[in-house]
């Protein structure tokens, strides 16, 4: 007999016990309370440049795979998508206003785009994040375009004295 998922237990806490529908009833135990996240995008025109696309020979091949323009100054729409652990189902953080300051940060010059690569535009947005929401898990991306980018998984930083 198939029936629909149901969950028990008490705390957040506590295990979570889910009924698959699947035959026979069967049962799996959560023993560890899932994270959450809430996630915001946002996009921001920017021009950067890979310098040594012009002169690496692995990358400015003067054949099919020559991506030597990339040397040169270049515009693209940048999209960002920000995933933060929340720790309560009832607006930890209001992902308006996360996404709002994020925007800021770029319009006032807090953080700027410049000629950096995804990458390193997701670690910045990291840093500044982790000041504004400390002691949380973070997942960043960053494209170029909506087509290529990176995905970046940023664990809880441990506090150093």
């Amino acid at each position: 007999m198939m029936t629909s998922a149901s969950i028990t237990g008490a705390q957040e806490s506590a295990p979570i016990t889910y009924t698959l529908p699947i035959p026979n009833d069967t049962q799996v135990a959560i023993t560890k309370v899932p994270k959450s996240f809430i996630w915001v995008t946002f996009q921001k025109e920017g021009i950067h440049k890979y310098p040594a696309a012009s002169t690496d020979p692995k990358l400015a091949t003067g054949d099919w795979l020559d991506v030597s323009f990339l040397g040169t100054p270049h515009r693209h729409i940048f999209h960002f998508r920000v995933e933060m652990e929340v720790f309560h189902d009832d607006r930890d953080v209001e992902f308006i206003q996360a996404k709002r300051w994020m925007e800021s940060w770029y319009a006032n010059g807090t953080l700027a785009l410049d000629f950096k690569s995804c990458e390193m535009m997701a670690k910045e947005l990291f840093a500044r994040c982790n000041q504004q929401w400390p002691d949380r898990d973070y997942v960043i991306e960053v494209s170029e375009d909506g087509e290529n980018g990176c995905r970046m998984y940023f664990e809880k930083p441990i506090r150093v004295a």
